[in-house]
């Protein structure tokens, strides 16, 4: 039996299953990219919006990716996860 891959939440910083969450990537180049299949170095959010607020709040993203994030990145990640829902 396989055990279940857990990885925290950057926004609530819960721990959860790996295919519960959203994978957020930074590729070669500096872009960011959503899913679950990419290359990079990589963070973790529930796809719920509060935890999106949470980790731009605490620039847990930020903290991730050891770098600045930008607001249209933020912006990417506010639509995506509305059309989830």
């Amino acid at each position: 039996m396989k055990a279940k891959q857990l990885r925290r939440c950057v926004g609530c910083k819960e721990s959860k299953p790996q295919y519960s969450l959203i994978r957020l990537a930074k590729d070669i180049n500096g872009h960011f990219n959503i899913g679950q299949k990419l290359d990079g170095r990589g963070a973790y959010l529930c796809p719920a919006e509060s935890c999106m607020a949470k980790a731009k709040k605490s620039k847990g993203l930020e903290r991730s990716f050891k770098r600045t994030i930008p607001a249209e990145a933020y912006e990417l990640l506010t639509n995506t996860l509305a059309s989830k829902d």
